[in-house]
């Protein structure tokens, strides 16, 4: 997962720079300053006198000294721990050794570390006792400012309140980065453009390093200020290890992955240090998303891949406005390249079943400012399986996994009871939990057999006691049901590939339980064989169907509405304030010694994910995967041989073809246009047989071509005011217009007159709607009317009896009306731009959705009904859950969408412009722009998509080729024809 291959990466760029010292040596919140070659004087004066060359770090609270020869251990003095620091040979101490030593420096202290002795990763071993050591810097004339910056920093780590030590080191950083700036003669180009420099850190895991951030029109570079060695890109380290080289004084990592070359470089100093660079090119971008660091509105995090959770760099900026000018240059570039992704745009992708349940959740966790480099903020994942005593893991079993829809704090009834008493009887402000699903400690519990340095900076040195580390999953599992303090979640690592969380690789000494046991491979559930086998089991338990099912319920948890207020109350989902997004304002407090102690709190303690809902999660529809490779039976003679009509009927074309059809639907070409009103149409009906083509138009007429003559055959006005919209009823023998007059007009197609008519409403009738003997209206006078309709038993021999069944009443006019598949649902789209669902059964309101800024032009259900699609005049498509009424996706043109047709995943629509738009909604773009007419869209049949052509070189259904009804008796005007989209307007 991220994190280990960031891990991994790292330990692959010490390999090749030979340091042992790395930032996590460091204290938390603690800097790294400068470095200076230097040797260790033991025992001088003594004949037992020896020099062990190294280098020194002068560091914000530490002194720290790498011995070049990895038998020797590091060196760490604690400032705090210091005595006296100074020249060594002055005030008389050591004056016979002042001219031998002319570049000395002594340090008198109490406490010293040792770490990584033979370059073993364990616990520190500490000295306790007054001891001197001193250092030989090789260029003496150093020596005076060294001291003078350690007394300084002294002085800072001896303040006796926490605020004030903070104060002063962060003074000192501040005039350091000011003195500095970024050094142009490393951009990439000469001819780059410099946008901006500001000052900022590098934020990963436990650490962050403070440099300077550029960018150019071409570029983003950051350069730390310590010029430790640092190398982010993303490549893996097994690809690294193949491809680093050193070359001509530098150290280059480079690779192609996925077709795009990516490159790290770092120059080679003396004695082989590098002095880094941190450079990604805007064009490698795709995706940048601000971040909460420390709780502050002031982090950046860069991603150069789509789906990885690892990203190219986190940076920390001193200034929110420095932060929001970055992002706001690299969103602007990122708009001419890049679709910008939000929670419902992948939502929809989940539910389609193009993402898997892990991809989605990773990309929940990402948008919800979860990061691998923030470990208080890390991803999160939840405990799917709830049997870990089986020897066989049977997934079809419900009783086999974790019930989702609680929190793990509410999993033990008992435990629950207990909590729930406690949180009765405590004040404000109220939570439920004493602990986090995710802090610092539970991330570093699961990965500590991959990342040691991690826990040891974490926990001062030291392992956990041998008995709370993660030594059995089931007894993980046990503890979260039964303790009293331990509620984690899991993180994405637990369905990932890599085994080595699992597994003590590096033979690390982690301690011995009270049983005499040491503590060695994770012990695993007896239905995994291995720890590749549970992994799999587990990935496999997180794509199932009971887990599909259910997920939802568990987002609605961490990232939905149950989150906070009345609603996680209810759900017994409580944890402390401070936890939350906003429950802290560090600005408005005052004292320094407060707002340090809070931060390092609610840093350690664990953070709750940015809200990304505040409505229930849709639930994932079960995808249907059909098979479209059968058999070709297309070949040339079919496509040339005529076919009668009535040889093949809408109701014989196959699924295949339908989505055929649609999968074609950006090759659609102008067939033929017919101009038979005078002004704008309003409405389109194609008859079954598909010989006639109805309309209706602003210019008050019902007309009537037929398709075989190419001739108008009928113009029937029924008023003197503009018809809406138009729909033939069952058996063709009827067609029913809506009129701006307030009437709905029944006519007879057979004996060519007016059959019926309906004074509904108080205001014009903007669209309707028909099945199973009953009409819908919508109208101006913001209702929605259903009525009972008794067709004549012969046509034109007596009036339809029209009772009313409901009225939908709305606040304001009703513009657009559709109906699901099974007619049990009704969608409305107003003036105002509310979207509302309707239960038809029981004439109620399910959701209502205020998605679009002006009027929506048009409203369609999928045809699964689980989603509404609206287009507006506001240019935007928005795709509805039906379900639970959420806003899942979003898309904007640039002009007014009139109409559409979609399938569910693809969209066509009708512009202002009398452009036709086919939509990926999935992939939240436009995929085509088809010229269509010369002024604005109003209305459009497309003749059923499956009786699109498919191109001639593809396979096609064993069945006869589709014949569009328009087109009865001729052949296809091209073998590679797809289709034709009749267009009045």
């Amino acid at each position: 997962m991220a994190f280990i291959r960031k891990k991994r990466r790292e330990q692959q760029l010490q390999l090749y720079s030979k340091e042992r010292f790395s930032l996590l040596l460091l204290n938390l919140e603690e800097y790294y300053f400068e470095q200076h070659t230097a040797n260790h004087i033991q025992h001088k004066g003594s004949q037992n006198e020896r020099k062990i060359r190294g280098s020194l770090k002068i560091c914000s609270k530490s002194v720290i000294f790498e011995p070049d020869a990895t038998s020797q251990p590091i060196i760490k003095i604690p400032l705090r721990d210091c005595i006296k620091i100074g020249k060594h040979g002055e005030n008389g101490a050591n004056r016979h050794f002042a001219k031998a030593v002319s570049g000395g420096i002594s340090l008198t202290f109490s406490q010293v570390y040792f770490i990584k002795e033979h370059n073993i990763v364990a616990p520190y071993k500490i000295e306790r006792g007054t001891m001197e050591y001193v250092f030989e810097l090789d260029v003496s004339g150093k020596v005076e400012g060294v001291v003078e910056t350690l007394l300084q920093l002294h002085r800072a780590s001896c303040l006796d309140k926490l605020g004030d030590q903070t104060a002063m080191i962060t003074a000192i950083l501040q005039s350091r980065l000011a003195r500095t700036s970024f050094d142009k003669n490393r951009f990439q180009s000469v001819s780059e453009k410099l946008h901006m420099e500001c000052k900022a850190e590098m934020v990963t895991p436990l650490v962050t390093n403070p440099g300077h951030v550029c960018i150019t029109d071409t570029n983003l570079y950051f350069q730390p200020l310590n010029g430790y060695p640092i190398c982010i890109c993303h490549l893996s380290s097994q690809c690294r290890a193949a491809c680093g080289t050193a070359v001509t004084g530098q150290l280059q990592f480079c690779c192609c992955d996925a077709g795009n070359i990516f490159s790290c470089t770092m120059t080679l100093g003396s004695r082989g240090h590098t002095k880094p660079m941190v450079q990604i090119t805007l064009h490698d971008v795709r995706r940048i998303y601000k971040r909460r660091h420390g709780l502050m509105p002031l982090g950046l995090e860069v991603f150069c891949t789509e789906d990885d959770l690892c990203s190219d760099v986190y940076l920390k900026f001193y200034e929110r406005q420095d932060r929001d000018d970055l992002y706001f240059y690299i969103a602007t570039y990122l708009e001419h390249h890049v679709a910008e992704r939000t929670a419902e745009g992948y939502t929809l992708q989940w539910q389609r079943g193009l993402l898997s349940n892990y991809q989605y959740l990773l990309h929940l966790n990402t948008l919800a400012d979860r990061s691998c480099n923030d470990l208080s903020q890390y991803p999160v994942f939840p405990w799917v399986v709830g049997d870990y005593s089986s020897s066989e893991l049977d997934l079809s079993n419900p009783g086999t996994f974790r019930d989702l829809s609680k929190p793990v704090g509410a999993l033990n009834k008992e435990r629950l009871e207990r909590l729930l008493t406690r949180y009765q009887e405590m004040p404000e402000p109220k939570f439920m939990y004493g602990s986090h699903y995710s802090s610092p400690g539970y991330v570093l519990f699961y990965l500590v057999r991959i990342a040691p340095e991690y826990m040891l900076c974490l926990q001062n040195g030291r392992f956990d006691n041998a008995d709370r580390m993660f030594n059995s999953i089931a007894e993980t599992w046990k503890n979260c049901l039964d303790g009293a303090t331990d509620f984690k979640e899991l993180i994405p690592e637990f369905y990932g590939d890599d085994v080595s969380f699992l597994v003590n690789s590096l033979k690390l000494d982690l301690g011995k339980r009270q049983g005499g046991q040491m503590v060695d491979d994770v012990e695993l559930p007896p239905w995994a064989r291995s720890p590749e086998d549970f992994l799999q089991k587990s990935r496999d338990a997180l794509e199932s169907d009971y887990v599909s099912e259910h997920l939802h319920e568990w987002i609605d948890l961490v990232f939905g509405y149950k989150q906070k207020g009345r609603d996680a109350v209810g759900a017994h989902n409580v944890f402390h304030p401070l936890t939350y997004e906003g429950g802290v304002d560090l600005n408005s407090i005052e004292d320094p010694d407060e707002k340090v102690a809070m931060l390092t709190q609610i840093l350690e303690f664990g953070q709750t994910p940015k809200q990304l809902f505040v409505t229930p999660h849709p639930r994932r529809i079960t995808p249907k995967f059909k098979s479209l490779a059968q058999p070709s039976s297309y070949n040339a003679s079919t496509a040339d041989t005529p076919v009668s009509p009535g040889e093949e009927s809408f109701e014989d074309l196959t699924e295949e073809s339908r989505t055929l059809a649609w999968s074609n639907i950006t090759r659609l070409q102008l067939h033929e246009q017919h101009k038979i009103h005078k002004e704008a149409v309003t409405g389109i009906a194609v008859s079954r047989s598909g010989s006639s083509v109805f309309t209706t138009s602003q210019d008050s007429t019902l007309k009537m071509f037929s398709k075989e003559s190419k001739m108008l055959q009928r113009s029937i006005s029924f008023s003197n005011m503009a018809l809406s919209s138009c729909l033939l009823l069952p058996g063709d023998a009827t067609v029913v217009s809506s009129s701006w007059d307030n009437n709905v007009y029944f006519y007879s197609i057979a004996f060519g007159r007016r059959q019926d008519t309906l004074m509904g409403h108080d205001d014009a009738v903007s669209k309707i709607c028909w099945h199973d003997n009953r009409l819908y209206s919508a109208s101006w006078d913001s209702t929605v009317k259903v009525w009972s309709g008794v067709p004549a038993e012969m046509p034109g021999s007596r009036r339809h009896q029209f009772d009313l069944l409901a009225e939908l009443e709305h606040d304001v006019s009703v513009d657009t009306i559709s109906l699901s598949a099974a007619s049990t649902l009704l969608v409305s789209g107003t003036k105002e731009g509310t979207v509302t669902i309707w239960d038809l059964t029981a004439a109620t309101v399910l959701h209502q959705i205020p998605c679009h800024s002006g009027t929506v032009c048009d409203t369609a259900f999928s045809p699964d009904s689980r989603h509404v699609l609206s287009a507006g005049e506001d240019g935007c498509l928005n795709v509805v859950d039906v379900q639970t009424g959420m806003l899942i996706s979003s898309m904007t043109s640039e002009e007014p969408q009139r109409c559409f047709l979609w399938d569910g995943n693809s969209v066509l629509s009708g512009s202002q412009s009398g452009e036709l738009l086919v939509w990926d909604l999935l992939g939240g773009k436009i995929r085509e722009r088809i010229r269509g007419h010369t002024g604005k869209l109003s209305a459009a049949d497309l003749t059923p998509p499956n009786l699109l052509f498919p191109p001639a070189d593809e396979p096609f259904s064993s069945r006869k080729l589709p014949v569009c009804p328009l087109c009865r008796g001729r052949s296809p005007p091209d073998p590679g024809w797809p289709g034709h989209l009749h267009l009045l307007g």
